[in-house]
């Protein structure tokens, strides 16, 4: 199915809508997000703004509370949030996009407590630098920008952190990751990153 994430009345739809055996779910990977733009707090888009809070993490929230229900009554699933290394560290000019990120960390957390009574696993797994089509996202359709952040080391793949959420979700029922963090060898944390002339 595709909806917009952003629109509660379409989740609930979709989700209330669903054919009986499509209710049975026990795995939600939380993997709806976007950064929009890089500018400094004085010199933010509004728009901008809107839209990250509303991906990242209203629509984080309106899934999240649909499925958890349909989970309870199946006695169990999975939820697995993507976060980022930008929900522990904040960069320069990164100040929404760090901020629902952090939204992501501290309601992954929430979520494993609430959670807890019915068996329902929580994970959050927090990339560092993937090379997907964030940054054309981020730079609204600059593609020499965007491919700029990929160059001279080896960014993760979006099949790497498919990986790990097939990893974490294959673990014997008494054992849950909480919180994984990945990134590729080239970056030791959200600023530093060590770039080859050629690769």
């Amino acid at each position: 199915m595709v909806f917009d994430i952003r629109n509660k009345q379409e989740v609930d739809h979709f989700i209330n809508n669903l054919p009986g055996a499509w209710k049975k779910i026990q795995i939600l990977i939380n993997n709806a997000g976007l950064a929009a733009g890089l500018d400094p707090i004085q010199n933010g888009n509004i728009d901008d703004w809107e839209q990250m809070i509303d991906t990242n993490i209203k629509g984080l929230l309106y899934i999240s509370k649909a499925v958890s229900r349909i989970m309870i009554e199946n006695s169990g699933g999975h939820i697995i949030n993507i976060g980022s290394i930008a929900g522990r560290e904040v960069y320069a000019n990164g100040n929404v996009y760090c901020a629902t990120k952090h939204a992501v960390d501290a309601l992954s957390k929430g979520m494993r407590i609430d959670l807890l009574p019915y068996g329902i696993k929580v994970t959050q797994i927090a990339p560092g630098l993937v090379e997907t089509e964030f940054s054309k996202v981020r730079f609204k359709g600059d593609n020499d920008r965007a491919d700029s952040v990929y160059k001279g080391y080896e960014p993760l793949k979006g099949e790497d952190i498919a990986g790990v959420a097939y990893y974490v979700t294959t673990l014997p029922p008494h054992v849950n990751i909480n919180d994984l963090l990945i990134m590729p060898t080239a970056q030791a944390n959200a600023t530093t990153l060590y770039k080859k002339e050629e690769l």
